[in-house]
Parts: structure tokens; C-alpha cells; sequence
């Protein structure tokens, strides 16, 4: 077995056009496929992160609230890759994204940080 890339990661957001606006607009992925589902009544945006990884965004109605608590079982948080930290976050604030203060991660000694999609999930920078 040779499970050697990640291929897509799937979010389900509440509000598609303030979802697309978030990661296209602000974060900057393209997008590769964007289509609406009449049948499940919802909308599927395919995403660009890099050669091999895809962001699948999933706009349903009324979704059920995350958990307040990262901790709880499931996805705890999506952590992107950046050369650097500081940069990241000034870019974030120029587009009115901000972050939780940069520290290092006691085991690997990189530097990281925190801030949060539109519907509350935790997104990481990592060195």
C-alpha cells in the first residue's frame, strides 16, 4: 500500500458565497470545477492548492453547527505550509483576516499561528 499524497480535503461551509469569497478571493486557491447540485440542493467548488492537493468546499443548507471545541473527535484543524509566518499574516490583515499571535511549536521549533474560515474552523501557518 502506498498512500503517499493527500488528494482533497472536504469543508462544508454555510454560506457558499462568503465561503468562495474566503479561500478564493482572500486566500487565493483557484478554482478547478464549481457546480451546483440541484439534487442535493447544495453547491461543490473544487479548489487548487498545489499539483496534487485539491480543497473540495461543500455549501449545503442548514448545516449543522461545528463543535465549539477543536478537541472534539473529527477534524481538529487544516494546516497550510508557508515559507514564512510573519508574511502570512501581514498579507491575512491586509485582507482583513486576522490571526492569533505567532509562537513556536514546542517540537518542531517552526513557527506557527492561527485564524479561522468564515464559518469558524481553525486554519494553521506552519514554517
Amino acid at each position: 500500500m502506498n498512500l503517499s499524497k493527500i488528494h482533497h480535503i472536504a469543508i462544508i461551509v454555510s454560506d457558499y458565497e462568503a465561503a468562495k469569497d474566503f479561500y478564493v478571493n482572500k486566500l487565493g486557491f483557484s478554482v478547478i470545477r464549481e457546480n451546483y447540485r440541484p439534487e442535493r440542493k447544495d453547491w461543490k467548488l473544487d479548489l487548487r492548492v498545489n499539483e496534487y492537493t485539491e480543497l473540495e468546499i461543500f455549501a449545503e443548507e442548514n448545516p449543522p453547527k461545528r463543535v465549539n471545541r477543536p478537541e472534539a473527535c473529527g477534524l481538529r484543524h487544516l494546516a497550510f505550509c508557508v515559507d514564512s509566518v510573519e508574511q502570512t499574516v501581514n498579507e491575512l490583515a491586509e485582507v482583513g483576516i486576522e490571526c492569533e499571535s505567532v509562537r513556536v511549536d514546542d517540537y518542531t521549533g517552526k513557527k506557527m499561528t492561527f485564524f479561522h474560515d468564515p464559518d469558524g474552523l481553525p486554519l494553521e501557518l506552519h514554517e
